[in-house]
């Protein structure tokens, strides 16, 4: 097998282990532990433990993480390499109160996260997954992983016999709740009989027993779900307090086109890129000498809810990389002010934000500016926009290229591959939006040197997309190459 195509494999092993942030940020982590990471919390302090020439990450709400390596000579004040990614994508989630039935069929209600492609949710296999809170014997609250591997629901659409229109529309409040089985199914598995039908009216009679705030979790959603979430998490449906469970598609990823050459996947937004960044870093550490004459700090922040706006604690728009970067900067050895030594890391340092790109459309070619049109397996794809939607700058621009330049061959250590990255260039048609990233935020609260970049797909932000399969080792190696070179060069890019 290819070794480009070994990097592919062992991506999808991590989307298919990845269908909610929180185990994207457990795959991580448990990467970064078999590394030899050492795990610390914010709530803690830092001094007496960060060493130059040791190896840490962090986790906020279980969601987001941030990983870094100090070098040995990491002095207060001196710059860090960076690279930012998010672990979300559009998907649906399972609402507070689920408990639905129509025409005797039990259904789940969901709320959109995201901009997604809705109607691509249609007719899959979906089943679901995510963190449930979880009371333990002794009376702590802990959170337990979710990931129910058989599909238990399906969005049907209306058969065409029924409605003739020429484009699929849909209401997306009544009209894309998933059904979970048949009433008949489920009052023959509890042995029930159907309830007789209330006046709207009627009040319930109030159950005896303790208070509860809110009703209780088999109110609120149907019994059979909360049941098989509690068996999954190893407790009983009492002990069950909350959950945030979303959809998730139980087709796995794989290699697809005639020569192995795609990637057919969910999430490939933005996991793809968290994972390349992921493995960027380990990779750049395999040397056991990698931070003996390293002076920078190399860096990986994984951010949730990118897809909404980024505006919470664990998003990018937080101090969440601020507050790390704060405590990071007047650690080590003290030849600076530390007054200062903030401000001095972020002027020196350098972020590259990492999210997927979007490759040339065969069908839609006209939907792209004549010369920029990014190829699948053709390089990862630097992104540009003179109204700043993007963070992408000249000086930026000759950072990545000359750590194109320097990328060894494979990911993979000992390849015979030849050196060098591709990279490619994309802005957007004068008559076309544009989307954004994680990296004007970030660059606008830091004033750190930001660029925009990420491997070409299609299908952004359906439930199934599609990536190149070289496209994952480029991104490897051009993050490993990043890490490793960018204290030579950061002195030598010279604009203030």
């Amino acid at each position: 097998m290819p070794l480009s195509q070994k990097a592919a494999h062992d991506f999808l092993n991590f989307v298919n282990a990845s269908p909610s942030p929180f185990h994207a940020v457990h795959a991580v982590k448990r990467r970064l532990a078999n590394a030899g990471f050492i795990e610390l919390q914010e709530r803690d302090a830092w001094s007496r433990h960060i060493k130059c020439g040791s190896k840490y990450f962090l986790t906020r709400n279980g969601s987001s993480i941030v990983a870094f390596a100090v070098g040995k000579k990491w002095k207060a004040g001196n710059p860090i390499a960076m690279i930012g990614a998010h672990t979300d994508s559009p998907c649906l989630r399972i609402k507070p109160v689920s408990k639905k039935q129509s025409e005797q069929f039990l259904q789940v209600g969901v709320e959109t996260y995201g901009g997604g492609l809705w109607h691509t949710w249609f007719d899959r296999d979906l089943s679901i997954a995510g963190r449930a809170m979880v009371k333990e014997k002794d009376g702590t609250f802990v959170q337990q992983l979710i990931k129910l591997d058989n599909p238990i629901l399906r969005v049907p659409t209306l058969a065409i016999h029924l409605d003739r229109q020429e484009t699929f529309s849909f209401n997306k409040e009544t009209q894309l709740f998933p059904i979970a089985g048949l009433v008949a199914a489920e009052l023959n598995r509890t042995g029930k009989s159907p309830k007789p039908s209330k006046d709207e009216n009627e009040s319930e009679e109030p159950d005896e027993g303790p208070f509860h705030p809110l009703k209780t979790m088999t109110e609120r959603h149907h019994p059979a779900v909360v049941e098989l979430i509690a068996k999954e998490a190893g407790v009983t449906p009492e002990q069950l307090v909350d959950f945030e469970i979303i959809l998730y598609d139980t087709q796995a990823a794989c290699i697809g086109g005639i020569n192995d050459e795609l990637i057919f996947s969910a999430r490939l937004d933005n996991l793809m890129m968290s994972y390349c960044s992921t493995v960027g870093l380990l990779s750049s550490l395999e040397d056991d000498a990698a931070l003996e004459d390293e002076s920078s700090i190399r860096l990986i922040s994984l951010f949730d809810h990118e897809e909404i706006g980024s505006r919470t604690a664990q998003g990018a728009d937080s101090n969440l990389l601020p507050a790390v970067i704060r405590r990071l900067s007047v650690s080590g050895k003290m030849d600076v002010d530390t007054a200062t030594a903030y401000e001095q890391t972020l002027a020196t340092s350098f972020l590259i934000s990492a999210d997927m790109a979007h490759s040339v459309h065969p069908n839609y070619p006209a939907k792209y500016e004549s010369d920029h049109r990014p190829e699948m397996n053709k390089g990862v794809v630097i992104k540009v926009n003179a109204n700043a939607r993007y963070a992408t700058n000249s000086p930026g621009i000759v950072m990545v290229q000359e750590m194109a330049r320097r990328a060894g061959g494979s990911a993979e250590k000992g390849s015979d591959s030849a050196p060098g990255v591709p990279l490619q260039l994309f802005v957007v048609r004068n008559d076309s939006s544009c989307g954004s990233t994680i990296g004007p935020m970030l660059s606008a609260a830091m004033g750190a040197r930001t660029l925009d970049l990420g491997n070409a797909q299609l299908s952004m932000h359906s439930i199934r997309e599609t990536g190149g399969v070289d496209d994952v080792d480029h991104a490897i190696k051009l993050f490993d190459s990043f890490f490793q070179h960018f204290s030579n060069l950061e002195g030598k890019i010279l604009v203030d």
